[in-house]
């Protein structure tokens, strides 16, 4: 497996990231519509109270790591074959190195995106967050055989 793997580049990370968005969204909105009704459209608050801030904030993030930890990818990146490694080893990195990863976004992203832009520039592909927790996002490029259920002749 090791020899079809390649550095997942800025946009096939860019498309996991839309479909972990729309998964999340699908989840998250209803419960907060639920909650809120439509005023969690119209109001001109960031946050609208505690229920708003662990749905959207605290919940994303367990999501998140929990998905990494167990599967080293979100559905996003499951669908699209891209697994996170350890940058040094290719093992699964640890717990730690996931959290430090998923904070390492909001360094990655307050200044202009700039980190997350990163993995267009770089050559191992990593975005600062990856350079931050010591890790690369991979893709399998394995082409699977077609396999028919008779033989031919």
């Amino acid at each position: 497996m090791m020899n079809n793997l390649e550095y997942a580049g800025f946009w096939i990370r860019v498309g996991a990231s839309l479909i972990d968005t729309l998964i999340l969204l699908l989840v998250t909105t209803p419960i907060l519509l639920m909650i809120y009704g439509d005023n969690y459209w119209t109001s001109e608050s960031i946050l609208m109270g505690t229920w708003d801030f662990i749905i959207s904030y605290i919940f994303p993030a367990i999501a998140v790591i929990v998905f990494w930890t167990y599967k080293s990818a979100t559905p996003g990146k499951m669908a699209l074959k891209l697994t996170i490694l350890d940058a040094n080893t290719g093992q699964k990195p640890s717990t730690s190195q996931f959290i430090i990863r998923y904070l390492g976004y909001f360094v990655s992203t307050i200044p202009l995106c700039l980190g997350l832009i990163w993995v267009g520039i770089d050559k191992r592909k990593q975005g600062w967050h990856d350079k931050m927790a010591g890790t690369v996002v991979v893709r399998n490029t394995a082409i699977e055989p077609v396999e028919f259920e008779q033989k031919q002749d």
